[in-house]
């Protein structure tokens, strides 16, 4: 079979296709965190280990900003060809953050923001931690509920033509959405990174703790 015959056939179920690495993608998420069975597949990490991943992980997420903004800035001046290979550089470098943090959080642990009075003398102190935590909690949502747009755009700029994703096709629209909430997610989760691992005190919970919580700094 040829690999236009296979693009076409994915092309007439795209719907699908998102539905079922929407599923892959939630279960591989959720499993690190609930899932015994799933944490015992990865290696234990030190917590040296988890730090250097984390690190990775937001430098990861900060290139990923900077393509998908890319992609955007060259699709409203119509270089398709250069946005497309952003778009697909961007979700490239997700598969890499998956990479890194599935094995970090399932093998090591996670990161917990402390309020130490050490840092009452900062102006606004009050405010740092509401603040993070309103961050955090944007971040996660629009992590959670953007996977199936931002898939679903990502399949119909696969398996489509750039005259069929114009003219048959939600692809400018679902895009439009899928690279705000993608954009701004990554950009809050390195904020949040920032602030626990270089502006302010943490706590490490090992990977068997933070099994029993929501996932804290998924950066």
């Amino acid at each position: 079979m040829s690999t236009a015959s296979v693009r076409d056939r994915a092309g007439d179920h795209p719907r699908a296709i998102t539905a079922l690495l929407t599923v892959v993608g939630y279960g591989a998420v959720g499993g690190v965190f609930l899932v015994p069975e799933f944490q015992a597949l990865f290696p234990t990490l030190t917590k040296g280990t988890v730090d250097l991943l984390a690190h990775a992980i937001a430098a990861v997420n900060t290139v990923t900003v900077i393509t998908l903004s890319l992609g955007w800035y060259w699709i409203r001046n119509d270089e398709v060809k250069k946005h497309a290979a952003a778009m697909t550089t961007s979700f490239g470098l997700i598969l890499l953050f998956l990479a890194m943090y599935l094995p970090k959080v399932a093998g090591g642990g996670t990161k917990e923001f402390v309020l130490d009075s050490a840092y009452a003398w900062v102006p606004l102190w009050d405010w740092v931690y509401p603040a993070y935590l309103l961050m955090l909690a944007i971040h996660i949502v629009l992590s959670v509920v953007s996977v199936p747009v931002v898939l679903y755009a990502i399949v119909l700029g696969l398996t489509h033509t750039e005259q069929e994703l114009r003219t048959e096709t939600p692809h400018r629209r679902v895009g439009r959405i899928a690279a705000s909430a993608w954009i701004l997610s990554l950009v809050l989760g390195v904020v949040t990174y920032l602030l626990l691992n270089h502006l302010y005190d943490s706590t490490f919970a090992a990977a068997e703790a933070a099994a029993m919580l929501l996932p804290v700094v998924p950066v």
